[in-house]
């Protein structure tokens, strides 16, 4: 495992386009904190953010990685030109040349992907915690490591997003096509869903079958939090709204994500194996 990483680590390295999209995707992680000095001011209305709870232990860990799941299409385009670029610089031939097995050449990729959504979702937990830490009216353990099932959610979300990535660009061999192809089929997942929800009003029929599909799946990882906080709850009891949702992780909204997974690893290796190289 570690041998194929080095493999990956080294490319990624000579590969001054991904070390930035690297560089920009940590750095906009670490600006979540400074949501915590936005502040609006429309007339007489005063609404400091970090003062709403956003930072409140565990509110927080849903909140953040809500938020940082948003920025995963930056490595997203690492991982679709990491694929796409062994094709146009022929290094996928010289590797199964010099030795690495189809196996391992795929294998090498997903152990990189892997590492990603490991690395990110070890880097939002810190920085949750330091901010939890510094602004949360709760600092008991007890409620400081609840709902840490978000973390596991927020995971698995980047870790499903990234093989989408891997099978695009093994799938299409062009980062930019690749790419293209992945927000074409976002758009036309998302505007299907919201024509047929528009059509069959009041039925959960369309949720019940969009579950199954690959962006709904992931969105559906993390539900939305801006709901949970006291301003909105205040404002839609004002206006006569009910925003009793469930907000839990649920173990198969994670099982659908995993299957999917799997899903383009195998068919990822199968293109491989298919192709003379």
């Amino acid at each position: 495992m570690f041998r194929l990483l080095n493999i990956e680590l080294i490319k990624l390295l000579n590969n001054r386009a991904s070390v930035i999209l690297i560089i920009v995707y940590f750095a906009l992680l670490s600006l979540i904190s400074l949501i915590a000095v936005i502040n609006f001011n429309i007339g007489p209305i005063d609404f400091h953010l970090a003062e709403q709870g956003i930072f409140n232990f565990p509110y927080i860990w849903h909140f953040n990685t809500f938020v940082a799941g948003l920025l995963k299409f930056f490595l997203l385009i690492v991982i679709v030109s990491m694929v796409a670029n062994e094709y146009s610089n022929k290094t996928i031939k010289q590797n199964l040349i010099d030795g690495l097995s189809k196996k391992e050449w795929i294998l090498s990729k997903v152990y990189t992907v892997l590492v990603f959504a490991l690395i990110s979702t070890l880097f939002v937990f810190i920085i949750s915690l330091v901010l939890g830490l510094v602004f949360s009216s709760y600092t008991e353990p007890n409620i400081i490591f609840s709902d840490l099932e978000y973390l596991i959610a927020f995971f698995v979300k980047l870790f499903g997003f990234f093989c989408l990535g891997l099978f695009s660009g093994m799938l299409i061999k062009r980062s930019a096509f690749a790419l293209g192809a992945v927000l074409v089929y976002f758009f036309f997942e998302i505007i299907s869903y919201g024509i047929l929800m528009a059509y069959y009003k009041g039925d959960d029929i369309i949720d019940r079958v969009y579950q199954f599909l690959p962006f709904k799946s992931l969105w559906n990882l993390i539900d939305e939090p801006f709901s949970r906080l006291g301003a909105a709850k205040a404002f839609a009891s004002q206006v006569g709204e009910d925003l009793s949702y469930d907000y839990a992780v649920h173990w198969y909204e994670i099982a659908i994500v995993l299957g999917w997974s799997a899903i383009f690893i195998y068919f990822s290796y199968k293109l491989l194996l298919k192709r003379d190289l």
